[in-house]
């Protein structure tokens, strides 16, 4: 349990679930408004994520428990985590998916200080293209959490630093170029020609050369699963 609202306590809590606390923000008075706890604006939010897939076992024995056609499992297991740690601390929970939809990657570049990959993922210096923001915890006071930021934040873009973008080249399907083409790649991973994509992921995310904190295939293939079923709507 949170014993209080501080980002180490958050931090101890998320890992029993194989999730990180991402990087935090604080709201000045002229921001735009975003609803806390209570209706009340925020004051700071905390960025919940994931790095790699060590939360994986976590989500597969909660998922064991789930109906089969329960729609949405991995948003549906990060909300109840989220919500169980928010109601220890007093926080607010929101989604990525959530309506309005919140700006996560505006968050997340200046909670971590990346920028996106030529793939639209945003590249982390540590982490490269495998990693996600889950949710976050919104907070009606400020809990000076741009602090834990610094420690995390590097200068080093690594896609400025990839002369030959290998990523743009290995999509089979020709998706990558001035905008991600979603009818080329849609149509690719329903064919049989897609069976390498839905099996083991992305080729176009596979092909980036830092792979540290790369998806095990159990993982890639629900996340193809899971994108193939949003595009053909």
């Amino acid at each position: 349990m949170v014993q209080d609202g501080s980002p180490g306590a958050i931090r101890t809590a998320l890992a029993k679930h194989g999730l990180r606390l991402r990087g935090g923000i604080d709201f000045g008075p002229d921001e735009p408004f975003v609803q806390g706890p209570g209706g009340r604006a925020a004051r700071s939010v905390l960025l919940v994520g994931n790095a790699g897939d060590g939360f994986w076992p976590h989500f597969q024995r909660w998922a064991a428990t789930q109906p089969a056609a329960l729609a949405d499992p991995l948003d549906a297991w990060s909300r109840l985590v989220l919500e169980a740690v928010a109601e220890t601390c007093g926080a607010h929970v929101i989604m990525p998916n959530d309506k309005p939809f919140a700006p996560f990657q505006q968050w997340a570049m200046r909670a971590e200080g990346i920028k996106p990959s030529p793939l639209g993922i945003l590249m982390h210096p540590e982490f490269g293209l495998w990693h996600a923001y889950r949710g976050a915890l919104l907070f009606d006071r400020a809990l000076a959490a741009e602090e834990m930021n610094q420690e995390a934040q590097k200068p080093i873009h690594l896609c400025e630093l990839c002369v030959g973008k290998p990523c743009l080249n290995a999509c089979p399907a020709g998706a990558f170029g001035d905008r991600f083409d979603h009818g080329a790649c849609g149509a690719h991973i329903a064919s049989s020609r897609g069976r390498g994509c839905m099996e083991g992921g992305c080729l176009a995310r596979h092909a980036c050369p830092h792979r540290a904190y790369r998806y095990g295939a159990p993982f890639q293939a629900f996340l193809m699963r899971a994108f193939r079923k949003a595009i053909a709507g």
